[in-house]
């Protein structure tokens, strides 16, 4: 069994797989007969090449729910034959059982995690309201069966410890540690209360992200006049045209609820007027006091986390979630975030006094003049790049093709990892946007599968995330695995090359990083497998790989003209790495201030808490500019209340930073990105281990010793 995973992962957006295990064991077929599913494809194992591949061309809605009560019911019986086994615990029959138990359940829990994330539309909305609570009562099941915690005890406090692998003493201590952590050792009426308050912040967690998605869907900023596009690039138009045309106004432009839309208008369109209606429109998502208006919602999810943390004999909801991970309290996470803001926030009033004089300078009389305001941030900062850098990022634009990036990750991952990527025709997909390859090493053999996802449509979450199918194991029988990277980039029209900006690159890159630390996998037990690591270290391998997009070989080799063919100039190349630390205050502070209301979110002692009474507040006291808002605002701030996945959490992008900007200097010492010894060390004791070591061990090994977070300092030219 393996503990709450990460089966998704994203750089702007994460979305948890609500699976609880994963499994290799026959499937029942009384269960299943009992529920009239025997026949249905939810239920079977996978078939087809690979090992087995999802069917998403068989899939029926109308089967989801009731083939949801046959596969918990199946896991029921499982995880009960385990715990009422006559036979003295081990480790073989007690947690190498739980690691192979499940197994259907987890691949329906795969399917169903992409309907409800990708294909969110139709029943899928009000499927998951009932299927959501379903799994967590049968979460708190396992986690509170007494007899299942005796025998984790006594191996957890056996001599059996002195004979395991260092992989093997991990497991079951996370395991041991993780029943404590969720109520083993409750009486029956805390853990009936349990179950009841996880079971209503399912159902909170679901209500909060289908009202994200709608308000994503129906607030759209409609442009009538051609003269209102001024400023705004080719590309640019011609995608708010095709989203015109798709909601059915094919004489207008329309901008989006979604950064991807949002962020290239209010870069570059001259209307202010229309900036800031984009800008309001998009930042007070949930916030409009309608029937999608998310703050109810909160202050109840806020209440409920505050009351299990009491329960579980924790302060604060941010100390029961930060007891697994490096930082281990709320107080080290304000640490490493109190040092770095006070220097993020006097770079944002250098960035908005470089921007005024910009403004200042513009306006023909005292009547034009106007004071930066959040819509006018990356419009101006654009103008003071160009000024500064003499750097248009407009020009770099055409040289940044999302299939030949996509390419230059290819060829990255050959280097690094000795990785070879085929298409892979004979695979079902769940739309025609997706695209499969077979990922192969080194030797020819077959790795695992990479599926992508990368356009923007209806039902789809906003953002960009990383996604297992399949984790890796070898248990006896190995399985190897399936990863996705979702993005939404808009798509182009017929022959037509699909440009991204040089942020959206960035990210293209991170969330590959991802799926290399998926792909790189090579453990026994799958809760250890590619990506089931800390939550702060989690996206340390992702932001690393980051780097390698601005590497010569890349920048050279796959930025290439969509119409020329010819590399990105030398010129440009060298533009962008002086300005590398540009508009940092911006990028630092917008991401920094929603981390932080997170953090003391989820560390006060309020029982009841306002939304937007405690965000305004928070952000006054911490000083946070005028001029530019918090990356995710508290109604629709998705990482911390669509689940438990990032709550008291967001501050681990940080946390890795840390990590990945000493890690990157290891590489830039060496002379090169592509040294085949550190090469060689990153896939040993980062991407390949899992959560088999600590850590902060695995760091060191590579590092040759602790973190030097002053790096994070150097990277952000602070």
């Amino acid at each position: 069994m393996k503990r709450l995973p990460i089966a998704a992962i994203s750089f702007g957006f994460l979305i948890l797989n609500l699976g609880l295990l994963r499994a290799q064991v026959e499937t029942n077929t009384t269960t299943t007969e009992q529920k009239g599913m025997t026949d249905s494809v939810l239920l079977k194992p996978w078939t087809g090449p690979y090992g087995g591949v999802p069917p998403w061309d068989l899939v029926r809605s109308d089967e989801l729910i009731d083939a949801f009560d046959a596969a918990i019911a199946q896991a029921s019986e499982e995880i009960d034959a385990i715990a009422t086994n006559p036979e003295p615990a081990t480790f073989e029959n007690t947690v190498v059982a739980m690691e192979k138990a499940g197994q259907t359940l987890d691949r329906l829990d795969a399917i169903f995690g992409v309907h409800s994330s990708n294909l969110n539309l139709g029943p899928i909305p009000d499927i998951e309201r009932v299927v959501a609570p379903k799994l967590s009562a049968h979460s708190d099941s396992i986690y509170q069966n007494s007899a299942l915690f005796e025998r984790l005890k006594a191996i957890y406090e056996s001599d059996e410890k002195k004979s395991m692998t260092v992989a093997q003493v991990r497991l079951i201590d996370d395991l041991y540690k993780t029943f404590v952590r969720r109520g083993a050792q409750l009486n029956a009426s805390d853990k009936a209360r349990l179950t009841r308050i996880n079971a209503d912040l399912s159902r909170l967690f679901t209500d909060f992200s289908q009202n994200v998605l709608e308000d994503e869907k129906r607030f759209v900023t409609w442009v009538e006049q051609e003269s209102d596009l001024a400023g705004l690039p080719e590309s640019v138009v011609a995608s708010m045209k095709r989203a015109a045309e798709e909601r059915g106004k094919p004489d207008q432009w329309a901008v989006t609820n979604t950064r991807s839309s949002m962020d290239p208008f209010l870069t570059y369109s001259t209307n202010r007027p229309l900036r800031e209606q984009v800008w309001r429109t998009y930042y007070n998502r949930c916030d409009n006091g309608d029937e999608h208006d998310n703050n109810g919602i909160i202050t109840e999810i806020l209440a409920l986390r505050r009351e299990r943390a009491k329960l579980l004999g924790y302060p604060t909801h941010a100390h029961w979630r930060l007891e697994p991970t490096m930082a281990k309290t709320p107080e080290a996470t304000f640490a490493l975030m109190n040092q770095v803001w006070p220097k993020a926030v006097a770079r944002v009033a250098e960035e908005v006094a470089d921007m005024q004089k910009i403004a200042d300078a513009e306006a023909s009389g005292p009547a034009e003049k106007i004071t930066i305001q959040p819509w006018d941030y990356r419009f101006y900062a654009e103008k003071v790049r160009k000024a500064k850098y003499d750097l248009d990022l407009g020009e770099v634009k055409p040289y940044l093709q999302l299939e030949k990036l996509r390419e230059g990750m290819f060829w990255v991952a050959g280097e690094l990892f000795g990785f070879q990527f085929t298409p892979a025709k004979d695979v079902p997909v769940f739309h025609p946007d997706v695209r499969v390859w077979e990922v192969t090493g080194r030797d020819g053999q077959h790795v695992g599968l990479w599926y992508f996802d990368p356009y923007a449509r209806a039902g789809k979450r906003s953002g960009a995330w990383m996604t297992a199918y399949r984790v890796q194991q070898d248990m006896g029988d190995a399985k190897t695995p399936i990863v996705s990277n979702n993005s939404n980039f808009i798509p182009g029209g017929q022959d037509e090359t699909v440009l991204i900006s040089w942020d959206d690159a960035v990210t293209l890159f991170h969330e590959f990083g991802h799926a290399l630390h998926g792909l790189c996998s090579d453990v026994n037990y799958p809760s250890q497998a590619g990506t089931s690591v800390a939550r702060d270290y989690v996206e340390f391998p992702s932001q690393l790989l980051e780097h390698w997009l601005d590497t010569p070989e890349v920048l050279q080799k796959y930025c290439l003209h969509f119409e020329t063919g010819e590399p990105l100039p030398q010129s440009l190349i060298d533009k962008i790495k002086k300005a590398s630390t540009f508009n940092q205050g911006f990028a630092t502070v917008e991401y920094l201030a929603s981390a932080i209301v997170d953090m003391k979110l989820h560390t006060s002692d309020r029982e009841r808490i306002d939304p937007d009474a405690f965000e305004t507040e928070t952000l006054k006291e911490i000083g946070m500019p005028d001029e530019l808002p918090m990356r995710h605002r508290t109604p629709h701030f998705a990482h911390i209340f669509s689940s438990d996945s990032y709550s008291a959490g967001y501050y681990s992008y940080l946390w890795a930073d840390a990590l990945t900007a000493d890690a990157a200097e290891a590489f830039e010492k060496a002379g090169s990105y592509y040294d085949p010894e550190l090469c060689k060390s990153l896939n040993e004791n980062v991407f390949s281990v899992g959560d088999t070591i600590d850590p902060a061990d695995g760091f060191r090994r590579f590092r040759g010793r602790d973190v030097d977070t002053s790096a994070l300092m150097r990277k952000r030219g602070f």
